[in-house]
């Protein structure tokens, strides 16, 4: 019952990339059974970078599921990017779940790009001015929705794949002062809530690879200036980490 995921975050492909990445994922599937994107492919979220990311990542001998970023909204042509990718064969999850099978192992991946708020002690609240109430319940809202899809997943393992933290121990090394906009606590609380062997997400290039949930679920920050390879791999139903 054993699955190999690879895992990348921030890629932020733009032209001078073209072709650049591609030749890193060579190989791939000698180390890994799926690679996972964990958000901000792009730098401006134009169209023009989507189909770059298509380019760089269609066709790969293992299954690519991705979500979006941050800066993958900039140009507010997010759908457009999410059209060009699907339409390359690559998943992209909007607070939703898909399952990948591996022979005889079933691989259930739930996300989405996340949202911010903070973590416990020092997070925003759904108090006061409106435009406060929607900032949390748009977290709110996500957590929610991740909550249900990984209930309804029946497979051998379980993994969320989100673009913002659920934890601070993956922060370590990023100005405190931002680590609200960098994640939050309840992404954390819908993963604890229905169990998962990984969480991973990308945003903290200045944070530090591993951590953990309050309830015991594997956290790996995955973005390319934490790594500085290609790609991660971490095993599923072994009792080490990385492959």
């Amino acid at each position: 019952m054993r699955i190999r995921v690879a895992a990348v975050g921030d890629v932020h492909l733009g032209e001078d990339i073209r072709g650049r990445y591609r030749r890193r994922l060579e190989g791939i599937e000698e180390r890994a059974d799926v690679l996972l994107v964990a958000g901000d492919l792009t730098r401006h979220g134009t169209p023009d970078e989507g189909r770059i990311v298509a380019e760089e990542f269609r066709d790969l001998p293992v299954p690519v599921v991705t979500v979006l970023g941050n800066h993958d909204y900039q140009s507010d042509a997010e759908d457009e990017i999410v059209d060009v990718l699907r339409e390359a064969g690559i998943q992209v999850l909007q607070d939703d779940s898909t399952v990948i099978t591996c022979g005889d192992v079933r691989l259930g991946v739930v996300g989405g790009k996340g949202f911010c708020g903070g973590f416990a002690g020092k997070c925003a609240s759904e108090f006061g001015e409106p435009e406060m109430k929607a900032f949390v319940r748009h977290t709110r809202e996500i957590a929610d929705l991740w909550h249900k899809a990984l209930k309804g997943l029946d497979t051998d393992h379980r993994v969320v794949l989100s673009h913002y933290s659920p934890v601070k121990d993956t922060l370590t090394g990023e100005p405190p002062e931002i680590y609200p906009f960098l994640g939050s606590y309840l992404l954390a609380e819908a993963v604890d809530a229905e169990g998962a062997d990984l969480f991973v997400h990308g945003h903290a290039h200045a944070g530090v690879e591993k951590g953990v949930t309050p309830g015991g679920v594997r956290v790996r920050n995955v973005a390319l200036p934490v790594l500085q390879r290609a790609y991660a791999v971490y095993c599923l139903g072994d009792e080490s980490d990385n492959c």
